[in-house]
């Protein structure tokens, strides 16, 4: 079986002698392995950075087996990633929470092409985070745990949504939240896609996201702790604010 594709390098192991096992977030296949032939060397390293966009050639004698990769490079992102402490951060949380959970070999291709986007805005800072907020809202959608702020959860109002069910992942107004609103997640407006998205205001909606990715996701996942990746770019944002 063979087919050609391109994809994110999400990881890599070493394998063997000089080989390498690697697992790319493709355009069409999904999150798929396969081994490089001599992807420990030195002449592979360059290639093979984790967020590098590759072209890939895989080969298998059956479907369901793990098969080798071909790999050619189409855009290297080390440099915008090595500039500074948040995009080295950014690109680790990316492909850390990518590996983390999407399942085998099955295709994703709008996530993909949001995941690409992203990547290729590592080196703008000015944009960065709030690109990056939208992603994690992006993933939870398209992990099947979407969040719903057009109207309050309890009450049907569309005005003053100040919160977030932590059980419903929907809206809750002032007045819908009443005596429980100690125990809701807070929704500031650029959750929204209101407002002037400052740095402190896109930490505080990363803490709503990462509750559902935390408490929803991954116990879909077998109950697993999310990729220490994210939380060292919560730190570098936080430190931002």
């Amino acid at each position: 079986m063979e087919w050609r594709d391109e994809g994110i390098l999400l990881t890599l192991r070493r394998h063997g002698e000089g080989s390498a096992i690697v697992d790319v977030f493709t355009a069409e296949h999904g999150r798929h392995a396969g081994i490089v032939r001599g992807g420990a060397g030195r002449k592979m390293a360059p290639i093979l950075q984790p967020g590098a966009q590759l072209d890939l050639i895989w080969r298998a004698r059956l479907e369901d087996h793990l098969g080798s990769y071909q790999a050619e490079l189409m855009r290297s992102r080390a440099a915008a990633a090595l500039s500074g402490r948040l995009p080295l951060a950014g690109l680790n949380a990316v492909t850390a929470l990518l590996a983390f959970c999407l399942p085998e070999r099955e295709s994703h291709p709008e996530l993909y092409l949001r995941s690409t986007q992203l990547l290729d805005l590592l080196d703008r800072d000015d944009v960065w985070p709030l690109a990056y907020l939208r992603w994690e809202v992006a993933l939870l959608e398209e992990m099947g745990f979407g969040l719903d702020f057009s109207q309050c959860v309890v009450t049907g109002s569309r005005i003053d949504l100040t919160y977030v069910s932590p059980k419903s992942g929907r809206a809750v107004s002032r007045q819908g939240a009443g005596e429980w609103a100690d125990r809701m997640l807070p929704l500031p407006p650029v959750l929204m896609g209101r407002g002037g998205a400052d740095t402190s205001e896109i930490v505080t909606a990363l803490s709503t996201t990462g509750f559902f990715l935390q408490n929803h996701l991954a116990p879909s996942l077998g109950n697993r702790s999310l990729p220490d990746a994210r939380g060292r770019l919560i730190d570098v944002l936080t430190r931002l604010r």
